[in-house]
């Protein structure tokens, strides 16, 4: 995210509080009143935007590690077509050894 896209975000924020603010006092709310709701309204839109932030920390959905990811699979799949048949064919043999190690380890 770019600065100036920070910033606006940070506008409009401040913004929605003082139109809801005004609207509040518009519906007949004294000061008061609609500053405490705009308060809690304001502070509701962070608590929910910090708990999305938090689930995509936890479940590893944010950018840079969907980004790593597709970085990793690409370089193992360039890896992979420029290997010559007979390496190719090695590590296919070396894969399925590993499996049948594994097969006899778990009592498969």
């Amino acid at each position: 995210m770019r600065r100036i896209d920070v910033l606006g975000i940070g506008f409009g924020v401040f913004a929605a509080g003082g139109i809801a603010y005004l609207l509040l006092q518009g519906t007949g709310l004294d000061s008061t009143t609609a500053g405490i709701w705009t308060q809690v309204a304001l502070v509701g839109g962070l608590l929910g935007w910090i708990a999305t932030y938090a689930v995509r920390a936890v479940t590893q959905t944010m950018t840079y590690n969907q980004q790593l990811k597709d970085y990793e699979e690409a370089v193992l799949q360039k890896r992979l077509e420029e290997l010559t048949p007979e390496e190719l064919a090695k590590l296919q043999a070396e894969i399925e050894a590993e499996k049948q190690n594994k097969g006899v380890g778990n009592g498969e």
